[in-house]
C-alpha cells in the first residue's frame, strides 16, 4: 500500500483513538530537567515518571508521534536507512491494557490498515533465560492472530528485552515486527536477528512486567505498561515499496532542492551520500533549532551537537557545489514540509535561517584559519608524515575531513598517518557516544528527594528571574537537574550584575521562608493560560496540563518531582551565571 508520512500518522492517531486512546503533544526535543541525555530519544522518553506510575493528566490510553534525535550512529547517515532526526509512532498503556489486547491490535494495524501481506510478516519474542521465563503467551497470541510458526522466532535480551533505563527500575520482555523484504535467506538459520538485509523492523512493542532490583533480581511490577513505537520514516520505506528513506515523501523534497541547488548530474556514491548527509543534518538542525527550546550552535551540550551537524553538513555539501545561502534554503523547505504538523519551526523560521546562515560563515572562517594551520604545520614538519594527531586536530577543531588533509598534503609531497587519524577518531566517537546516550545520574526517572527539592527550587527561580530582570521574555530555554545541583538556561541578552544574582536568590529563600504548599491542578492548556501559568503552550487544544502551585510566587506547567512545602528546600545559593550560547544565560544552583 502506498502511504504518505500524513496519512501514516493520521491512521495510527484514528487506530488508537477508537480504541480509547488520548492522542497527546510531541514533547519537546530538549529533555526537560533531565540530565542522562541531550535530546529525547524515543517516544516513551518524556512518559517515564507516568510509566513509574505517576498519573498522567490525559488518562491511562496514549498515542503520539514524537520528535527524536539520536546522534551515536552519525557516521552511519548516508546509507539507506539511518537518520540523526526521526518521528517515532508510539501508544501506551500505563497500567491499562497488556500483552492480550496489544498483539491483536499491532497485527490488526499491520495487515487491515496498512495492508500488509500476513505471509510477509515476522515476529521475534523473547527466548527466556535464568531471570526470566520464555514468552511463550506472545507466540500463542501471534499465532492466533494468523502469523506462521515458522515466522516466529525466540531470541535472547540482546534482541527481545527493553530495560531498565539504568541499573534498576522497570523493564520487560518485547516483541518486534519485522517485514520481508523477499531476498533470499543468508544461511539456513536466517532470521530478524540477522543483518542481511532480508527483515526490516517495523515495529516494536515492549511489556514492562518487571522491576529489577538493586541486587540485580526481577520482581513482577505492580504496574504493568506497554510502550510501542513505529519509527514512521522506516515504516514509510516500506509502505511506500522504496530501498531508501530519502526517496519517501518526507525527504524528496528536501532532496531535490538540494540536487537543484546544487546542480547534481551523477549518481555516484560518493554524490548520492553527500545528498543524504545534507538533507538529514539540515532536517535534524532546521528541528533542533525551531523547536520549542530550541538552541543555537555553541561548544557545548545540545548546541555543539547542532554545530557538529551544520559543520558536517557544510563539509559533504561542499564536495557538490553547495554555496554559502543554499544550507538555509534547503532549511526553508524543511519548515515548509513539516510546517502544518509542527507549528513551531513555522514560527522560528527567521530565527532558523538565520542561525544557520551564522554557522556557515563561522565555519567559512574557521576553515580559512585551518588552513593557515595546516601550513603551518608543513612548516615546522621534520618528517614528510603528517602525525595521526595533527590530521584529528584539523578534522575537529577546524573542521578539515581526513580527504581535504590528505589532498593538501599530497600537493606539498607529504603523506598523512591514515591509521593515527582513525585511532583518534574512534577514541573520539566512543567518547562522542558515552556522552550522548549516558550523561549523568538522575533524569526523569529520579524521584527522590534531592531532586524534587531543586525541581521545586527551579520555578521559584524561574519566577524570580522574570521579576528582577522585569522581563516576562526571560523563558526557560534549558533544565538539567541532577540530586547535587541545578542548571537552568533562559532567555536573557546580557550577564546578570551581582546585585540582580543577590535579588533573585533572596526571592527564591523569602518563597522558601514562607513555607507555602506546592500544589497541583490538571487543566486545559486555555485554562492554564488564563490562570497565569508559564510555561510551554505547544500542546494540542484540550489537551490537559498539570498546573503546580506555590502560593503567590509561582505557578507553572510541569511534569516533575516536586517538594511538598517550599520550606523542605533549605537555603538556595546560585554558584555561577554565564553565557550558555547567543541570546541564553545559564545558572547553576544548589540547595544548602
Amino acid at each position: 500500500m502506498k502511504i504518505t508520512a500524513d496519512e501514516l500518522r493520521k491512521k495510527w492517531m484514528d487506530f488508537f483513538t477508537k480504541r480509547g486512546h488520548t492522542p497527546i503533544s510531541s514533547a519537546s526535543l530538549i529533555p526537560e530537567n533531565d540530565p542522562t541525555v541531550l535530546f529525547t530519544t524515543a517516544g516513551m522518553h518524556p512518559l517515564v515518571p507516568y510509566l513509574l506510575g505517576q498519573p498522567h493528566p490525559a488518562g491511562k490510553r496514549l498515542c503520539d508521534a514524537q520528535k527524536c534525535v539520536r546522534t551515536g550512529d552519525i557516521d552511519e547517515v548516508g546509507d539507506a536507512s539511518h537518520c540523526t532526526f526521526f518521528e517515532m509512532l508510539g501508544n501506551w498503556s500505563l497500567g491499562d491494557f497488556f500483552k492480550a489486547e496489544m498483539v491483536p491490535w499491532s497485527y490488526e494495524f499491520l495487515t487491515k490498515e496498512l495492508g500488509l501481506s500476513p505471509d510477509r510478516l515476522a515476529v521475534t519474542v523473547f527466548e527466556g533465560d535464568a531471570d526470566c521465563p520464555r514468552d511463550n503467551e506472545t507466540a500463542a497470541l501471534w499465532e492466533k492472530c494468523g502469523i506462521k510458526k515458522e515466522n516466529i522466532f525466540f531470541l535472547g535480551k540482546k534482541h527481545n528485552w527493553w530495560g531498565p533505563a539504568g541499573q534498576t527500575g522497570p523493564c520487560g520482555p518485547d516483541t518486534e515486527m519485522f517485514y520481508d523484504t523477499g531476498k533470499p535467506k543468508c544461511c539456513p538459520e536466517c532470521s530478524p536477528a540477522c543483518d542481511c538485509g532480508k527483515y526490516v523492523e517495523v515495529w516494536n512493542d515492549v511489556f514492562m512486567q518487571f522491576n529489577k532490583t538493586a541486587d540485580g533480581k526481577f520482581e513482577p511490577l505492580k504496574q504493568k505498561n506497554v510502550d510501542t513505537g513505529m519509527g514512521l520514516e522506516r515504516a514509510l520505506m516500506n509502505m511506500q515499496g522504496l530501498s531508501s528513506v530519502y526517496d519517501t515523501d518526507v525527504f524528496k523534497p528536501i532532496v531535490d532542492k538540494i540536487k537543484e541547488l546544487a546542480e547534481v548530474k551523477d549518481d555516484s556514491v560518493e554524490t548520492v551520500k553527500a545528498v543524504r548527509v545534507v538533507a538529514d543534518h539540515i532536517r535534524t538542525s532546521t528541528f533542533i533549532i525551531g523547536d520549542e527550546r530550541g538552541v543555537t550552535p555553541s561548544n557545548v551540550d545540545q548546541g555543539y551537537i547542532l554545530r557538529r551537524l551544520l559543520r558536517r553538513a557544510i563539509r559533504f555539501g561542499t564536495t557538490i557545489g553547495l554555496k554559502a545561502g543554499d544550507y538555509s534554503a534547503v532549511a526553508a523547505v524543511v519548515v515548509d514540509k513539516y510546517k502544518d504538523v509542527y507549528p513551531e519551526l513555522l514560527a522560528a523560521r527567521d530565527k532558523i535561517i538565520f542561525e544557520i546562515n551564522e554557522e556557515q560563515a563561522r565555519f567559512s572562517r574557521t576553515l580559512e584559519n585551518g588552513i593557515k594551520e595546516f601550513e603551518k604545520l608543513c612548516k615546522f614538519l621534520q618528517t614528510d608524515v603528517i602525525p595521526g594527531k595533527s590530521a584529528f586536530r584539523l578534522y575537529d577543531t577546524y573542521g578539515f575531513p581526513l580527504e581535504m588533509t590528505i589532498e593538501m598534503a599530497k600537493e606539498r609531497g607529504f603523506t598523512v598517518d591514515v591509521d593515527g587519524f582513525n585511532a583518534r577518531f574512534e577514541e573520539h566517537k566512543n567518547l562522542s557516544h558515552a556522552g550522548a546516550e549516558q550523561r549523568f545520574k538522575g533524569g526523569l526517572a529520579d524521584t527522590g528527594e534531592l531532586t524534587a527539592r531543586l525541581h521545586t527550587a527551579t520555578h521559584l527561580m524561574h519566577r524570580a528571574l522574570k521579576e528582577v530582570l522585569n522581563d516576562e521574555n526571560v523563558n526557560q530555554r534549558g533544565s538539567n537537574i541532577t540530586p547535587e545541583r541545578l542548571r537552568f538556561d533562559f532567555s536573557f541578552g546580557r550577564a546578570m550584575t551581582p546585585e540582580e544574582i543577590k535579588a533573585v536568590e533572596d526571592k527564591v529563600n523569602a518563597a522558601i521562608k514562607a513555607d507555602v504548599p506546592v500544589t497541583c491542578e490538571e487543566m486545559t492548556v486555555d485554562e492554564a493560560k488564563a490562570a497565569g501559568a508559564v510555561g510551554l503552550f505547544a500542546s494540542k487544544y484540550g489537551e490537559k496540563v498539570k498546573v503546580y502551585t506555590m502560593g503567590e510566587f509561582s505557578k507553572e506547567i510541569c511534569g516533575g518531582p516536586h517538594a511538598a512545602h517550599t520550606g523542605e528546600l533549605g537555603h538556595f545559593k546560585i554558584l555561577k551565571e554565564q553565557s550558555s550560547s547567543a541570546g541564553v544565560r545559564r545558572i547553576k544552583a544548589v540547595l544548602e
